[in-house]
């Protein structure tokens, strides 16, 4: 079983690593800005690497959920290279939110983008198991027939 999750696992803790240097971010603005826990308002340059992490934050789980469902029930490589596309666009957004909020625009549309995909690809790998599984029809067979 293992050799049909690992490249979601990988991608999952490159999720996770970059998350992790987001929160670090945060640390160090905290620092360089003079703003203490439970601050979270400063200058507009914390700010927005501040809103950019939380932002990134509350995706997270939603990415997460969606990688591995359209791994187990689609395919394991397309979510896997899907999972790289979205965490290459979340690090954009950031940096680009970093240097001026309208720099996270294409980046953050680019990644809703590809969440979009993920759920497309998740709902067609389920319902073909639940069409396969419960009434009997394989839509693979039928589209290559």
């Amino acid at each position: 079983m293992l050799d049909q999750i690992h490249w979601l696992a990988v991608v999952t803790v490159l999720g996770v690593l970059e998350q992790a240097y987001f929160f670090l971010q945060v640390i160090y603005a905290r620092r360089l800005f003079g703003i203490s826990p439970p601050k979270i308002s400063g200058p507009p340059e914390f700010e927005r690497i501040f809103r950019a992490q939380v932002n990134s934050s509350e995706y997270f789980p939603i990415f997460l959920a969606l990688l591995w469902q359209a791994g187990l029930f689609f395919h394991q490589g397309l979510a896997a290279a899907l999972g790289l596309l979205y965490l290459y666009a979340r690090y954009r957004y950031f940096m680009g939110y970093k240097a001026s909020s309208s720099e996270r625009l294409a980046p953050i549309y680019f990644s809703a983008g590809v969440l979009w995909i993920l759920i497309a690809v998740s709902a067609l790998g389920i319902l073909h198991f639940f069409l396969s599984h419960y009434v009997g029809l394989n839509i693979l067979q039928l589209l290559t027939a």
